[in-house]
């Protein structure tokens, strides 16, 4: 298992305590010289707040232990493709390498729906990583959305 995997680990069990509390499940953490410093788990519906996204959590947390707004250095691993927002809030926060693990093929903001990092006249642009732990990251998502659906535990 490589680093990031292992990291990426640690995402999705903020996936699943978003998934156990009926949000989506959405898991990121923010890691900092080796280390973990923040963790976030999707919370709009709880938070009552429309940016309560898992990378967003995240990043606050970092932001407040770090005592500093801007992440320089910062990677954040997120179980899946962030959306236009959360890609924002990572450029502004300067993070430098951004991981996640599963597309997002509908509103995924790094290639899929579209790729925010191309914008002309962005102060800052980070490494992105894909891919990590995909499968799985993916089958947390298909498997929540199936069963609030009333698509039952069989099926794809």
């Amino acid at each position: 298992m490589t680093n990031d995997e292992a990291l990426m680990r640690e995402a999705l069990a903020e996936a699943r305590r978003a998934e156990a509390a009926g949000e989506v499940p959405v898991g990121a953490i923010v890691v900092i010289d080796g280390e973990i410093v923040a963790r976030g788990f999707n919370c709009p519906i709880g938070a009552v707040d429309p940016t309560a996204h898992a990378e967003i959590v995240a990043l606050r947390e970092a932001a407040a232990r770090a005592g500093n707004y801007r992440l320089t250095g910062a990677e954040l691993y997120v179980t899946v493709e962030p959306c236009l927002m959360c890609v924002g809030a990572a450029v502004h926060a300067r993070v430098r390498r951004l991981i996640y693990g599963a597309p997002e093929p509908k509103a995924g903001a790094l290639g899929s729906a579209t790729d925010a990092l191309g914008v002309p006249g962005l102060n800052h642009r980070f490494e992105v990583t894909a891919g990590v732990l995909a499968e799985e990251c993916g089958a947390l998502l298909q498997t929540f959305f199936r069963l609030r659906r009333g698509g039952g535990s069989s099926g794809a």
